[in-house]
């Protein structure tokens, strides 16, 4: 019975709040963590029970704040669905996470990052037109994985990003760099990669499919070491750049916010404090009185 009310909760939360596939096993997740270490069915589940899994010392505590919020939204809406009067997380206090500044590369960095790729090869023409359209657009990797050919306008230099996250479209400019590598990947490489017609993803695997977005963050991943950036990356690492980057240049935030397909002002915002933390540590490095 727990599992068909969670797999109500979890239908129900998809289409009210746009979330993805990804989002959704990941609140899968977590509700069978949660009820499969109590073993207990959602009925009898009390306060103490929650404290008692919250105290665990085999899971971080950003792990346990994650699983409560997920264990509070499920028990919500079997409130709102007057399936239970009760909640057994309402007298649980959740731990406001401290806000951490996303690990940006410097624009040096990532042009040692996008020259890396041997372009002379096949994948590496197709990864140098990865990094620069990645690195160009601020698309989050799930984004670029699913990026057409046809949503692709060289002419006018924009790319169509579809359905991103909160389910809403937008076209973001490409930039003449990110043009010049697209344009020869297709003309040059693309073709060799696409085996058996029809290719509809811009960016093909070796086997002429579908990269994922673990196939695209492992090579990601790879040219960074071959550019000896030891610096901790991330799969938004270049998104990250990207919009600190603009900031940088003196773009507005609301621009960013758009590019970057962000619902909130809010979520944009943490960039302008990651573009401040980088000038306070120019001025210390290079100020006489830093």
């Amino acid at each position: 019975m727990t599992c068909e009310r969670v797999e109500q909760f979890l239908h129900a939360l998809k289409w009210q709040r746009q979330l993805s596939e990804h989002t959704v096993a990941a609140y899968r997740r977590d509700l069978t963590d949660f009820f499969t270490a109590l073993d207990k069915p959602w009925q009898v589940v009390d306060a103490q029970d929650v404290q008692a899994y919250l105290n665990r010392e085999d899971l971080s505590k950003a792990t346990l704040q994650r699983r409560l919020s997920a264990v509070r939204q499920f028990y919500r809406y079997l409130i709102a669905q007057g399936m239970t009067e009760q909640d057994p997380t309402a007298l649980i206090r959740q731990q406001r996470k401290a806000r951490r500044l996303p690990s940006v590369l410097t624009e040096a960095q990532v042009e040692s990052l996008l020259q890396a790729p041997d372009v002379s090869s096949v994948l590496g023409m197709r990864d140098r037109a990865i990094l620069e359209v990645f690195y160009a657009t601020g698309m989050r990797v799930s984004e670029l994985a699913a990026v057409e050919v046809a949503h692709v306008n060289l002419v006018q230099q924009v790319i169509l990003v579809e359905k991103g996250k909160g389910d809403k479209d937008r076209l973001v400019p490409l930039g003449e760099a990110a043009v010049h590598w697209l344009t020869r990947y297709l003309r040059e490489t693309r073709p060799s990669l696409c085996k058996q017609g029809g290719c509809e993803p811009l960016f093909l695997s070796q086997q002429g499919r579908t990269m994922t977005r673990q196939t695209i963050w492992h090579r990601i991943k790879h040219w960074a070491r071959v550019a000896g950036i030891e610096a901790k990356l991330s799969p938004h690492t270049l998104r990250h750049a990207f919009a600190t980057h603009l900031l940088n240049h003196g773009a507005d935030l609301r621009v960013v916010q758009v590019l970057l397909g962000h619902a909130n002002l809010s979520t944009t915002e943490i960039y302008t404090q990651v573009a401040n933390a980088r000038l306070q540590q120019l001025h210390k490095q290079h100020h006489p009185r830093g």
